[in-house]
């Protein structure tokens, strides 16, 4: 009986104390937590007007919210509540906000108190829980300063991409007087060469105050002069600069543009970008932009009660208060090394090439691409360095390594036959192959007449693995981490029998090369080693994937093949400098004794080349894109054409042109 008394007062002892406990916790605290978060989840959406407010109509403090904050527009903050602290029914607690206005990042830290009425905790309303600086009536200004965008340089720091002079062409609305704004746009439209129903209808649907743009003119040489400008009512040019290029079509495919940012750019910066904003579109402006676009500079200022715009630009000094500021931070310009003089010598050598082209010039000595060019038949398509087609005989400087390797010299003998016959496939030379080389002919010889079926006999003597590992050791599918742009190096497989390690032996088949890859080829018999090709110097924090190999689908080219194999890290087997002299011997030999005689006038050092004719499609007789490479002293160039023919009489007139030029 005792033990059950016993039991009975430590059951009530308990039920005490928890009873305790809950009276103890239940002091408001979590209600007045649960209106702190409410109210932080409330303002980080710059909405209040659910809330329970007190000192003023929530309606009226959510207009006052919307009105301080509304030049901060579309950003909104984070907004976290702190520790509450209890003093009855009072509750006081801090509230952090931290705005994303473009790259910058404010944050502070306002007070906020509530009062508890009945069961319900009210936010006490103040001016300051928006701001802790702000006073009764004042808003918020924001100012975004833009850093002018850095320059794209090129060999010697000259500039390739800066401010040039450029007018923009168009009606001014406020100048047009009592004449008929359709009609002055129609006029305009006509003489500056744009739509002109297209444009007639947005000056029509424009404000009274407008100045509508019809077209950004450069400066310099513009066809377009003021006098025929200024004989249209409302029409006038305004002078400014833009970033461009020294002309429309310079590099543009490896340089890119500048363009203002579209709608889809500015939703995908996540508040970097705004309306107007300058951007890269395309090659390099685009790859690097945040580096040469910079950070913007940030201006965050109270304007006093009922002082309009007119007000404020009318005060001296300036009534604001400045509550956060962000200095302007220019970009970085880009050092790259081309070199314009041998790039536009290069454009205007494919000038009047009609179908896709490129010429590529590297320095073997240091790898630098000195010229980049597509002509005019890629149609802004990246030819140069992107472009992916069976090199045809250039080819023949691999195997003819590969060959060397397994113990042939220039002067071994191979059989030139007129035809070769392997699994069922007849190969030939190509045509009008003279037949004075025919027969039991050096290794020179064949590789200077170009003769197919010489290398295509010697197949048995090199394998497709060796085949590959000579290509890396001349820098072909190859990484090239100091490129610094996408880049597409080539691709041989390592594994192919019969026909296909036959096509293998011309350049055809699944091997493929950029004009880049081939410059890069002779370049690396110019130099005596693996070159490895530089275009950007200062890559900075970017991490392109340099060296990439794009797929097919993004290469115009009609005999491109599914994606090529991952590039090798490096040549496990470089070339040496006596391998490199044979190839050497073996290209002026093309000069001196082959089909590419005419290349022994190029002044200067003696000329070494390779020329190349790859078929491709189903036509009989197929079609052929047209290839020459040479080294020329400290200069290693590269001439394609897309269905061009015959290298020898297509690519190499280009070339003899590009090096009698470049001096």
């Amino acid at each position: 009986m005792q033990m059950g008394k016993t039991k009975n007062i430590v059951l009530a002892l308990t039920a005490l104390m928890i009873a305790g406990s809950l009276s103890a916790c239940d002091d408001g605290r979590s209600g007045a937590e649960g209106a702190a978060k409410q109210l932080a989840s409330s303002l980080a959406a710059l909405d209040v007007g659910s809330l329970a407010v007190d000192g003023k109509d929530a309606a009226a403090a959510n207009e006052q919210l919307k009105a301080v904050f509304a030049a901060l527009d579309p950003a909104k903050p984070s907004v976290e509540s702190g520790a509450v602290k209890l003093d009855g029914d009072k509750a006081t607690f801090p509230l952090n906000f931290t705005w994303k206005i473009g790259t910058a990042e404010w944050k502070y830290t306002s007070q906020a108190a509530l009062k508890k009425s009945g069961d319900k905790w009210a936010v006490q309303w103040a001016t300051t829980l928006l701001e802790p600086d702000l006073k009764e009536g004042e808003v918020l200004d924001k100012a975004i300063t833009p850093p002018a965008r850095a320059e794209i340089l090129g060999a010697g720091d000259a500039k390739l991409i800066s401010y040039r002079p450029v007018v923009y062409v168009g009606i001014d609305k406020t100048t047009i007087g009592s004449a008929d704004p359709a009609a002055s746009a129609a006029k305009l439209a006509q003489v500056v060469g744009v739509d002109e129903a297209a444009y007639v209808k947005q000056v029509q649907a424009s404000g009274p105050q407008a100045f509508v743009s019809a077209i950004t003119l450069r400066q310099d040489g513009r066809p377009i002069t003021d006098q025929q400008i200024a004989a249209i009512p409302g029409a006038r040019a305004i002078p400014d600069s833009l970033p461009l290029a020294p002309t429309r079509t310079f590099a543009r495919a490896v340089l890119g543009s500048v363009a203002e940012a579209s709608a889809e750019q500015i939703q995908k910066a996540g508040g970097a970008l705004k309306a107007g904003d300058v951007v890269g579109t395309g090659g390099l402006e685009e790859q690097y932009d945040a580096q040469l676009r910079g950070q913007d500079g940030v201006s965050i200022k109270v304007r006093p009660p009922g002082m309009t715009d007119d007000q404020l630009k009318a005060a001296k000094p300036d009534p604001r208060r400045v509550l956060f500021s962000v200095d302007t931070k220019p970009g970085d310009p880009l050092k790259t090394t081309l070199d314009p003089r041998l790039q536009q010598l290069a454009e205007d050598t494919l000038a009047g090439v009609g179908p896709a082209s490129a010429i590529v010039a590297l320095r073997p000595s240091t790898g630098a691409v000195l010229a980049a060019a597509s002509g005019p038949g890629s149609n802004g398509y990246n030819t140069a360095m992107l472009g992916q087609y069976a090199p045809g005989s250039t080819f023949k400087i691999v195997d003819s390594l590969a060959l060397i390797r397994n113990g042939m010299t220039p002067d071994s003998k191979v059989d030139c036959t007129p035809t070769i016959t392997v699994d069922g496939r007849t190969f030939k030379n190509a045509e009008g192959y003279p037949a004075s080389s025919l027969g039991s002919v050096t290794l020179r010889d064949a590789f200077a007449h170009s003769c197919n079926t010489a290398f295509i006999s010697s197949r048995d003597k090199v394998s497709q693995a060796q085949l590959e590992s000579a290509a890396h050791s001349l820098g072909l599918a190859v990484q090239t981490p100091k490129l610094g742009t996408d880049a597409f190096l080539g691709s041989i497989p390592g594994n192919a029998d019969g026909t296909e390690h036959a096509a293998s032996m011309i350049g055809q088949g699944k091997v493929l090369l950029s004009p880049l890859a081939a410059a890069v080829m002779a370049a690396s018999v110019a130099h005596g080693a693996p070159v490895s090709p530089q275009l950007v110097l200062n890559q900075g924090s970017v991490s392109p994937s340099a060296g990439a190999t794009p797929t097919a689908s993004g290469s115009p080219s009609s005999s491109a093949s599914p994606a090529a194999s991952p590039l090798a890290s490096q040549p496990d087997k470089p070339v040496t400098p006596a391998e490199a002299a044979a190839l050497n011997d073996m290209m002026r030999a093309v000069v001196t004794s082959g089909h590419a005689g005419f290349l022994a006038s190029v002044p200067g050092a003696p000329v070494g080349a390779k020329t190349g004719t790859a078929e491709f499609g189903n036509d009989n007789p197929p079609k052929t894109h047209a290839w020459i490479v040479a080294v020329h002293g400290d200069l290693a160039v590269a001439v394609f054409v897309e269905d061009g023919g015959l290298g020898a009489t297509t690519s190499g007139p280009l070339l003899k042109s590009f090096l009698t030029a470049a001096g």
